[in-house]
């Protein structure tokens, strides 16, 4: 008889998306209030339309409708020749309508793909549709988490928000490709220029899992009665990439447990709780039945489907990639780097027409991108001309790499100071040729030893030297200079 254990080894995950994409417009979906509401006060971005009184009618932004066609062209979806609004009809605090205009049967994209990189095997995923619908308001919760709160406040600013709800296929197989997809797909969002991942809760995820027999999965596909047949758990408010490979692995691990002590999953709705690393039961799973869909009557047909052609996309990601590599001559690595979001690829690309190209790569991919992560900061940060000015510092050898590595761009994003104050302070000038050949000399003459060692072929004794040299120069001195110099002399 075969064990649990034995079993829950022969069970392979199968996962879907609902990725919830608030769009860059100017204004609300269906009136004119203001999307700029980050600094606001409470429910002060609001009007009769988005708060649901009764007689306000709704009128659609045709910006966030051109905002969809682009999407759909990126993800080479199909874009139909009608498309309708419809009402989502559930109660819940912060819908304050009691429904939900969206998109039910005829939405604006419908058959897409995204394609992307996992551990190096190429992978596409399926795009079953992305519709276009309000977002509700915000709730806070006080004093704790969604289950352990003292009460909530609900926040209206919110209310109308533009969303696009990218619908995938149930094509992820690990909480690894969940997270590349997204990656994936915010890199695009963003090239479009319809998306902000800077702005705070602007993209959303909840994810729908279940476990079935490996087999069924064997040639990467899954029927869609054995689907069907696999009670499926759906996780809520899922915020970050990050946050969906933790989610999603907690929940297939948490599946596991269950079936190998002989109890059922239940088909429901979880609450991802962030802080604490675990999925919260929340209410049993709803079905498309009980949100009792019917036509948005206050809203007519749209007719956009020529507008595919119309409308022109910038170049995407993967394109920019290629170029780069083209153009530039870099590597796969440094120019999946520099083209890793749109704001990165424009800025390496307005240095690369002034420096030469290589040296330009090399610090923004490796250097700058580098202490930006380390200190959890983005290149808006940046100072752009001062970051010139140090390129330039380097370039003109008015000081070292070393130290334009180590110390100046270092402290330029510490304590926002320009290149020439930290230059000034820290006494990093370039050294005269004349005193470090006298620091070579004295290196060489008060270490025996070393030279010693140097002659009998010891790898370490000439960085020695160079440490040696470079202490008596306070850093300022040249490493290569120092090394060539020290060569010469030991001879």
């Amino acid at each position: 008889m075969m064990s649990q254990a034995t079993r829950t080894r022969d069970l392979a995950a199968v996962m879907g998306l609902e990725v919830h994409v608030q769009l860059e417009t100017e204004s609300k979906i269906f009136c004119g209030c203001s999307t700029d509401s980050a600094d606001a006060d409470p429910n002060t971005h609001t009007c009769p339309v988005c708060l649901g009184l009764p007689g306000a009618l709704p009128v659609v932004n045709e910006q966030a409708v051109e905002m969809a066609v682009m999407v759909g062209k990126a993800l080479d979806a199909e874009i139909p020749e009608q498309t309708r609004f419809h009402r989502k009809n559930y109660y819940y605090p912060d819908l304050p309508k009691n429904f939900q205009i969206t998109q039910y049967d005829n939405p604006i994209c419908q058959d897409g793909s995204l394609e992307l990189s996992v551990s190096g095997a190429r992978r596409v995923i399926g795009i079953e549709r992305a519709h276009l619908e309000e977002d509700p308001g915000s709730l806070k919760h006080e004093g704790g988490s969604i289950e352990r709160a003292e009460y909530t406040k609900v926040d209206y600013n919110r209310a109308g928000m533009p969303l696009m709800e990218i619908v995938t296929r149930p094509d992820f197989r690990s909480p690894e490709e969940v997270r590349a997809f997204l990656a994936k797909l915010e890199e695009v969002l963003e090239y479009l220029g319809v998306f902000d991942a800077e702005r705070d809760g602007s993209l959303r995820v909840d994810a729908n899992i279940s476990l079935v027999a490996t087999s069924e999965t064997d040639d990467g596909t899954i029927d869609a009665e054995t689907l069907a047949s696999a009670n499926r758990t759906e996780v809520k408010n899922i915020s970050s990439h990050k946050g969906a490979e933790k989610a999603l692995a907690y929940e297939i691990t948490r599946q596991r447990n269950a079936i190998q002590r002989g109890r059922a999953i239940e088909q429901e709705t979880r609450h991802w709780d962030e802080d604490r690393g675990v999925t919260v039961s929340m209410r049993s799973k709803e079905t498309q039945k009980d949100y009792r869909y019917f036509r948005e009557a206050d809203i007519p047909p749209l007719r956009v489907a020529s507008w595919k052609d119309e409308i022109e996309i910038p170049e995407l990601p993967d394109a920019r990639r290629e170029r780069f590599r083209a153009e530039y001559g870099v590597g796969e690595e440094t120019a999946s780097k520099l083209t890793s979001t749109k704001r990165i690829a424009d800025f390496y690309e307005s240095l690369a027409d002034t420096f030469d190209p290589d040296f330009v790569a090399t610090w923004v991919a490796d250097l700058l991108l580098g202490e930006l992560n380390y200190r959890d900061m983005t290149l808006s940060s940046v100072d752009r001309e001062a970051f010139v000015r140090l390129l330039e510092l380097v370039w003109t050898d008015e000081i070292t790499e070393k130290n334009a590595e180590e110390i100046v761009l270092r402290t330029m994003l510490d304590e926002n100071l320009t290149p020439e104050e930290i230059v000034e302070r820290e006494g990093l000038g370039k050294t005269d040729d004349d005193v470090v050949a006298s620091a070579v000399e004295n290196a060489i003459e008060n270490n025996p030893e070393a030279v010693e060692d140097y002659h009998a072929g010891e790898d370490g004794a000439l960085n020695y030297l160079v440490g040696q040299v470079m202490a008596a120069t306070g850093g300022s001195a040249d490493p290569q200079t120092v090394n060539e110099l020290l060569e010469e002399q030991l001879i």
